[in-house]
């Protein structure tokens, strides 16, 4: 466990709001750790850093004293499953971060942190997802993992938890990168997938206990998505989305950028589509990820299972893969209204049809 002293001039140097997390890399540059910063003269901090930020450093924070028992109590408190406050220099801090513009001065960890050394690959996406897309995320997350890739995400509903879900089912395992403390489970919808990730794979965050929701801290937690891994996947994304945030700063940071591409009359589709145009390779099966990366599958592995045809059907077929309404499946397939109702009811209920949003229908492949 990281020794009081340390700990607490790690988040008092975090606490301080007149140093922000730039003025805090060149401070530790200057001075080697947070303590020598303290113990420095205000002089010499204004060398490195404005004269306000110097001067504020020389006044200790009860908040950052009470931050700091919390803390080692929450370490302390760690059962069955680790816990860790990874620092700047920690054997545990992940290499892949420090190459990025600006990498975090503190992690907090619960569960298995070697995941943070291992290979990875993003996956992200819409929070509101076509069932389609839902499926093809977790199914694609499931073969990746079981190829030995770590996938990571951010813990969203929709398409990051689809991810999750499905990487728990390999060996890879999962990464949740999330916008608050890791004492605070959000969304709670996701109560039950968070305690399945402490066991079998890790949380991740930047933001001290007791951090709420707020809204500025999830395009920031995108940078640490993106710098963690080999390169991030987006599975239906709008033109405005977040999830298009992430593909650029992986793109910035020099990583793969990966797309599945979907309907052309699908809104959701339409950040694929842009991403595949600027030049993000379009993926259709998790082999086309496995071998643009050049992973090594485990023995056995011989290729990314794909998601699977369902059988054929009259009314299937007439579906399509795009969303349609009613009216435009009487106009394909002659049927009355009211057997169509009928026989989509019961699609419906075998997982084979998707009803979407302003009574439209969308065909469902089974994973």
């Amino acid at each position: 466990m990281i020794p009081r002293d340390e700990l607490a001039g790690w988040l008092r140097l975090l606490d301080t709001p007149e140093v922000g997390r730039e003025s805090a890399r060149r401070l530790l540059a200057a001075f080697a750790s947070p303590q020598a910063v303290f113990d420095a003269p205000v002089a010499a901090r204004r060398t490195v850093i404005g004269p306000v930020a110097a001067e504020a450093l020389s006044e200790p924070r009860p908040h950052a004293c009470t931050l700091t028992d919390t803390t080692l109590q929450w370490l302390a408190s760690a059962r069955d499953v680790p816990r860790h406050v990874i620092t700047l220099g920690d054997p545990l801090y992940p290499a892949a971060l420090l190459d990025t513009a600006d990498p975090p001065l503190l992690l907090y960890a619960e569960g298995n942190a070697q995941l943070l050394q291992t290979p990875a690959l993003a996956i992200v996406g819409s929070r509101n997802p076509t069932a389609q897309g839902r499926d093809n995320a977790r199914a694609l997350a499931a073969a990746l993992s079981a190829a030995g890739l770590t996938v990571i995400s951010g813990l969203a509903l929709g398409i990051d938890g689809a991810a999750h879900e499905g990487a728990l089912q390999g060996p890879g395992s999962t990464i949740a990168v999330v916008g608050t403390g890791l004492d605070i489970v959000y969304p709670r919808r996701h109560r039950d997938l968070v305690e399945r990730i402490v066991r079998h794979g890790l949380m991740l965050s930047e933001y001290s206990l007791g951090t709420p929701p707020l809204p500025p801290h999830f395009p920031l937690r995108n940078r640490i998505i993106a710098g963690l891994r080999l390169g991030t996947l987006v599975v239906e994304a709008a033109l405005r989305s977040g999830s298009l945030i992430t593909a650029r700063l992986a793109s910035e940071a020099g990583r793969d950028v990966f797309a599945v591409p979907g309907s052309i009359h699908s809104p959701l589709a339409r950040g694929c589509h842009a991403l595949i145009k600027q030049g993000a390779k379009l993926v259709d099966d998790a082999r086309d990820i496995i071998d643009e990366l050049r992973i090594a599958t485990p023995a056995g592995h011989d290729s990314a299972p794909s998601p699977v045809p369902v059988r054929g059907d009259v009314l299937l077929d007439a579906l399509g893969f795009d969303p349609v309404s009613l009216d435009a499946l009487v106009a394909r397939t002659g049927w009355a209204p009211q057997d169509l109702s009928t026989r989509l009811f019961t699609l419906e209920l075998d997982g084979q049809v998707a009803r979407l949003p302003g009574q439209l229908f969308q065909r469902v492949l089974a994973g």
